[in-house]
């Protein structure tokens, strides 16, 4: 497993974002995403009665309605261990199989980092 402190400055930077989106709404799931310009979107669970999308998938539609072309990198910051493949496959769609998803855990300490593909 990597550690949060392995990591680049601008994937801290995202799991920062995730955990701070997941705090201040109160939702289990917060991600961000960085585009190919380097723009980031973050986004909380949306648990509406007629939508539900999880965090990263959020983020992900955040990114396409803004106009990106492709994703850099993605993070959620959730208490599950795995993310579900609706999920990796938004990143894939966007990003491609090779996008990277860091999966850290409510402390913001990096649990995994997976591909999109």
């Amino acid at each position: 497993m990597t550690q949060t402190t392995d990591l680049g400055p601008e994937d801290r930077k995202i799991i920062t974002l995730a955990r701070s989106a997941r705090a201040r709404n109160g939702v289990p799931e917060g991600a961000a995403v960085r585009d190919e310009t380097g723009r980031t979107y973050v986004a909380g669970t949306v648990a509406l009665e007629s939508l539900k999308l999880s965090a990263l998938r959020t983020a992900v539609a955040m990114a396409v309605a803004s106009g990106a072309k492709s994703l850099e990198a993605a993070a959620v910051v959730t208490g599950a261990e795995v993310l579900p493949d609706e999920d990796r496959a938004a990143v894939r769609d966007l990003g491609g199989p090779d996008t990277p998803v860091l999966l850290a855990g409510p402390d913001g300490e990096l649990r995994a980092t997976v591909s999109a593909g």
